[in-house]
């Protein structure tokens, strides 16, 4: 039986971890947009991202190819496009269309999509106050962030609808990752998804084939983020994701997705020259405090 220290310093650890891929992947936008910059499309850096990943992953996936069963093997496939291709594609066409600020807005409601799905599966859990103005406060954070004090949200309806398209993608995601996470391998799962994501982005390239020029790798600023994104922000990031999610729970988890933002503005500074403002600052400090509260209302999900 462990005892309770050892069970706190482990579950520090695993709230540790989901902070470190958090603001990994609040980096990601500073690479997609370098690679942008170099002549790739959206989707072909999410195709070249997730190929890596797979490429990587497979050395260390246990040997196992199919799921227990068809219906487990389909969840592997709704993981594969609500975490992959779906996800990515929605929303890098929703930046196509609309402000950059509304979808990344729109896009950080995916916590609260998560605890709906785990509050519908799980009646027995009861939401906490502190949990839903935790959730409000890390949204209003976000706002001031990525908003930078103006508070005219312009609106386009087909590209808010795909961001919330998004939103609702990753919502599902976290929720499956809670049920298949206490049944299977998280390696295996990952590894699921980075094929499966891979898979159903194909029908995109038939609509839309591929453009860039692949003499282009031989830039090694080109390789170097695809590798960043490949190799650390989907390989390494999403088994430690996933690993905590199966730890701590799908509600606790997600909460940390509203410091993406914040880790988006930090990174933002630094490689792209966009300074950091009062209101960045006032942001990020309401993000802090709103998940510190909606982690400690979460009941144990």
């Amino acid at each position: 039986m462990k005892s309770p220290a050892r069970h706190l310093s482990g579950s520090v650890m695993y709230h540790i971890l989901a902070i470190v891929v958090v603001s990994i992947w609040g980096s990601t936008l500073v690479s997609t947009k370098l690679l942008m910059h170099a002549g790739m499309r959206a989707e072909e850096v999410f195709m070249a991202r997730f190929l890596i990943a797979y490429m990587a992953i497979l050395p260390f996936a246990p040997k196992k190819v199919f799921a227990d069963n068809w219906r487990d093997e389909l969840l592997m496939l709704m993981l594969g496009v609500t975490g992959g291709s779906l996800y990515f594609i929605t929303e890098n066409m929703a930046v196509g269309i609309t402000y950059v600020n509304n979808v990344s807005f729109i896009v950080s409601t995916s916590p609260i999509i998560t605890m709906v799905f785990i509050l519908m599966r799980y009646r027995y859990l009861k939401v906490k106050r502190i949990l839903i103005i935790g959730s409000l406060l890390a949204l209003l954070g976000i706002g001031i962030v990525i908003f930078n004090g103006q508070v005219m949200l312009k609106l386009n309806p087909m590209g808010d609808l795909l961001a919330a398209a998004a939103a609702l993608c990753w919502g599902v995601y976290s929720y499956l990752i809670k049920i298949l996470g206490d049944r299977y391998d998280t390696v295996f799962i990952t590894r699921k998804v980075f094929f499966y994501g891979v898979l159903t982005s194909l029908p995109f390239f038939l609509v839309n084939p591929w453009q860039y020029d692949l003499t282009g790798l031989t830039n090694w600023h080109v390789m170097l983020n695809l590798l960043f994104l490949g190799m650390v922000a989907s390989f390494m990031c999403f088994v430690l994701w996933n690993i905590a999610i199966t730890k701590l729970g799908a509600v606790t988890i997600s909460n940390y997705c509203y410091l993406i933002p914040m880790a988006t503005v930090v990174f933002s500074a630094i490689f792209l020259d966009e300074p950091m403002t009062l209101m960045a600052y006032t942001g990020s400090a309401f993000i802090l405090v709103g998940v510190y509260l909606a982690n400690k209302g979460c009941a144990d999900d």
